[in-house]
């Protein structure tokens, strides 16, 4: 059984003993998405907004807003064609004053969000974050 059958289909959830690579050969060996973004050097909502939009390959009219996101991992994907899965890391997310649990939770919350409408369409959908 492959980590991503131990985990559940759509979920948001600690990389724990996960590693990216690891994730990213079960997602291409599964046919689906892998969608990275590592936030090293980042520390605010402007910064990890513009990380995950380069990293995601977002388009240019991305408006780098919570709103926004949800759009782009949701009805934008959706509406590129058949997908069969996805895998996101999100590697060393900042924890700082302009990056505080409210913030992180407010990310996270967009990323469950995400989970729930892929999960209405028997996508997988799978989140596996951590802190720096």
């Amino acid at each position: 059984m492959s980590v991503l059958n131990g985990a559940a289909p759509n979920t948001v959830q600690l990389i724990g003993e996960y590693s990216s690579l690891e994730l990213q050969n079960l997602a291409m060996r599964e046919g689906q998405h892998f969608l990275f973004a590592q936030f090293t050097g980042t520390n605010d909502k402007s910064s990890v907004l513009n990380c995950i939009a380069k990293s995601f390959g977002f388009p240019d009219y991305f408006g780098f807003n919570f709103d926004a996101l949800y759009d782009c991992l949701t009805d934008s994907l959706f509406q590129s064609g058949v997908q069969k899965g996805f895998v996101v890391v999100l590697e060393d997310l900042p924890n700082t004053t302009q990056f505080d649990i409210e913030m992180r939770e407010t990310l996270m919350d967009i990323f469950r969000d995400s989970a729930n409408f892929w999960a209405s369409k028997n996508i997988p959908f799978r989140v596996f974050y951590s802190f720096n």
